[in-house]
């Protein structure tokens, strides 16, 4: 039978010259406005970030996933909006970095699946320039659609104004949003500040949504909003395929808290679609791991809390017991450095940590590594990225490294690959892996015959 079509509907992708730009809260903003409307909004992430999703999720009320054309892979993606298509009344696409920015790019996905384009300009030092942007943006390659341009950080009614008569197309005039405390969205070392540490994040999107609400783009209703319709078409052909029960009946111990909170929502959805049961728990918080045979310690912020760790020793006695008894770990960036003997912060502070790596990590004021990689493990290859301000100095031999992106180079060598542990159960590595690119190398990562 032919796969069924999925409806047109709305859809969007919010993009930027550069990072920093305010794509973030723009998005969030009219995805905020719109879920307020009563509308049903999907959005999702283009790219490998783990922090914006919470502020989106936040703002739409829905689970946000990632888009990446390598990372998560063209069927992915295909899968995943034709999903939501099925369901939402818009869909909204937060590109990365500039909008020609990396490879591939969030241009390459917009081309791909005919999104929409929208332009956000932080045009709080400028005037006349912010006109020529805007025409290069829509011009610069051929094949994108254009959803107008929206000023950011404005000064005044009368900036915006001079702002809005530079343009070339006044069509193409979405609005601007005023320089405003009450909707910044603070950040630090490796993003935003998730929107769960912050006790007015809601109140916060809602004064963007309410900002928003007074330009043309948040003047758009039902009808207006079908100028973006896209029809979102099944995938040719699927991605690689789930082995069945390959985890039935194991219970996958995962770290979550404010401390180890850098998880692809996709990443537990895998993991469950192999048959496994995940029990959470906090490293912070809680005396022990629960009663699991595979522990996952993903990555986040242990350099932010290494006091608290270093004084919870009831939780590195029971994760010794585990390794000891050669159960699996997999730990990505943030979970491997809590695996090391020391962990030293940026001011200088050092604390105790887990002891099961030999060595120490020391926080840097200027980032270590970034970008797209792929990584050999477990007999076989998973896609993801690295991106962290640590190093490590340790007596261990990589028993592997990543290797950078296909029209990708390293700088220097790939991210070590540590393997540890009575019968080799524990690896470890700064790579953050993408768990659906090889649904049978995750499995195996988890299974404690595959270590022996």
């Amino acid at each position: 039978m032919p796969k069924a079509s999925a409806p047109a509907v709305p859809a969007i992708l919010v993009a930027a010259p550069a990072s920093g730009q305010g794509k973030t809260t723009v998005a969030c903003a009219l995805a905020r406005l719109h879920t307020r409307q009563g509308r049903r909004v999907r959005a999702f992430k283009c790219g490998p970030d783990f922090l914006d999703p919470y502020w989106l999720t936040l703002a739409s009320g829905a689970p946000v996933h990632q888009l990446d054309l390598w990372m998560t892979g063209e069927a992915d993606c295909a899968q995943r909006l034709h999903a939501a298509a099925q369901e939402a009344d818009l869909i909204i696409v937060e590109g990365v970095m500039g909008l020609f920015d990396g490879e591939p790019s969030a241009a390459d996905l917009a081309q791909r699946f005919g999104l929409p384009v929208l332009a956000v300009i932080d045009a709080s030092a400028m005037a006349g320039t912010f006109g020529a942007l805007a025409w290069g943006l829509q011009h610069y390659r051929e094949g994108l659609r254009f959803a107008g341009v929206l000023a950011n950080r404005v000064a005044s009614p009368g900036h915006a104004a001079m702002l809005e008569g530079g343009l070339r197309d006044a069509a193409q005039w979405q609005g601007a949003l005023m320089r405003s405390e009450a909707f910044t969205l603070p950040e630090r070392h490796l993003g935003l500040v998730m929107s769960d540490e912050l006790g007015d994040a809601l109140p916060r999107l809602d004064a963007a949504a309410d900002a928003l609400a007074s330009t043309p783009l948040g003047q758009m209703g039902a009808t207006e909003l079908q100028g973006w319709s896209v029809d979102f078409e099944p995938p040719a052909s699927p991605g690689d395929a789930f082995p069945a029960g390959a985890l039935q009946g194991r219970t996958i111990a995962v770290a979550r808290d404010a401390a180890f909170c850098f998880i692809y929502a996709a990443n537990l959805d895998c993991l469950r679609a192999l048959g496994a049961r995940l029990a959470f728990f906090s490293p912070l918080a809680d005396p022990s791991l629960p009663e699991c045979d595979a522990l996952w310690l993903p990555g986040g912020y242990p350099e932010l809390h290494g006091a608290t760790l270093a004084a919870n020793r009831a939780m590195k006695d029971s994760i010794a017991a585990h390794v000891q008894a050669g159960k699996p770990v997999w730990a990505e960036c943030g979970g491997m450095m809590a695996l090391f003997e020391r962990l030293t912060t940026a001011d200088g502070s050092s604390h105790a940590m887990w002891g099961v790596l030999p060595g120490s990590v020391t926080l840097q004021k200027r980032l270590a590594a970034l970008g797209p990689q792929q990584l050999d493990v477990a007999g076989g290859s998973l896609r993801g990225h690295t991106f962290h301000y640590s190093t490590c100095a340790t007596p261990l031999q990589a028993a592997g490294r990543t290797q950078a992106a296909p029209g990708r180079k390293l700088r220097g060598e790939g991210e070590a690959l540590y393997v540890v542990g009575p019968t080799a159960s524990v690896r470890a590595s700064y790579f953050h892996a993408w768990f659906a690119s090889s649904p049978a190398t995750t499995a195996r990562l988890f299974l404690k015959d595959s270590h022996e």
